[in-house]
């Protein structure tokens, strides 16, 4: 049974598609402003539904749509780390984001530490 968030998800997971379909690479990464531009819209987004539907009433996702979450997350993740140049295959649960957000209250450091990039060590 699909749950009231059902559309929420189908518009991220349909803008998350878009997004690594249009997606160009910096030519001169990192693009730190677009970077934080995923962030926002696309990270912070997918968190929103998750922190959303587990306030209050405690609505539950259909397994199909918590898939379509997940994967619009792990989208918007891989795409933050190409704004800095880096190729990675991201597969962070929508759970563990929320948590770092609860922790730092920065979405570009959820985003940080769900990809270790950019790498602190090498600043």
């Amino acid at each position: 049974m699909p749950s009231k968030y059902r559309d929420r998800i189908d518009e991220l997971a349909d803008e998350a598609a878009a997004a690594r379909e249009s997606f160009d690479p910096p030519a001169d990464p990192p693009d730190e402003e677009r970077a934080v531009a995923v962030c926002r819209e696309g990270v912070g987004e997918a968190v929103a539904v998750y922190v959303d539907a587990r306030s209050g009433e405690w609505d539950r996702f259909g397994e199909a749509e918590f898939e379509r979450l997940e994967r619009a997350l792990n989208t918007y993740l891989e795409l933050y780390a190409r704004c800095y140049g880096v190729e990675i295959t991201a597969d962070r649960s929508v759970r563990t984001a929320a948590e770092a957000l609860l922790d730092t209250h920065d979405i570009a450091d959820v985003a940080r530490i769900l990809t270790g990039v950019p790498d602190r060590d090498a600043e």
